[in-house]
């Protein structure tokens, strides 16, 4: 049975869809409070969205999903960095290999780790505070440690979801 193009962009925003809500609830109900947020797991469907969808529906599920558990878990205070760090975030993993784990998708953990902390201290030290300070800044960046655990929870997801997805074919399917 051959799909038309009416049948994929369906399935595209089903699984947008699917994949914000995941991110959502590994992100809102399935975190430890830390620093002046908490850390969380979600990243590791938005690498999978990434692998799975094209970009821009990857995007949208990073997103959707993060924003909804900023804005839903008492710190909608972060939506706008969120926003645009998950958005980054998906644009360092590819679907157009035909594993989802292959090489470039493994080496895209790396500047995530990158986005996440850069991204967020920025926020926190530039937005938040009222203006460019370098102190803030600095203090900042003190969340490194917590948004490196965040990643690395991310990443060991993703990595045992996209070997198990691997194995059974799903990407063929989809």
């Amino acid at each position: 049975m051959t799909r038309t193009a009416q049948d994929t962009k369906i399935r595209r925003i089903v699984l947008t869809g699917l994949f914000s809500a995941l991110i959502f609830v590994f992100t809102a109900y399935i975190h430890v409070p830390t620093g002046a947020g908490y850390t969380h797991a979600g990243d590791g469907f938005i690498y999978l969205a990434a692998c799975l969808l094209p970009a821009p529906y990857a995007v949208a599920a990073g997103m959707i999903g993060g924003a909804l558990a900023d804005g839903l878990t008492g710190f909608p205070v972060w939506i706008p960095a969120t926003i645009v760090v998950k958005a980054v975030t998906a644009l360092f993993f590819t679907n157009k290999k035909d594993k989802i784990l292959n090489l470039r998708n493994i080496l895209g953990i790396i500047p995530s780790l990158a986005a996440c902390i850069v991204g967020y201290s920025l926020y926190e030290g530039v937005f938040m505070t009222g203006g460019f300070n370098k102190a803030a800044i600095i203090a900042a960046f003190g969340q490194t440690p917590f948004y490196a655990i965040q990643v690395g929870a991310s990443a060991v997801l993703f990595l045992a979801a996209g070997a198990a997805l691997d194995r059974s074919g799903l990407k063929k399917r989809i």
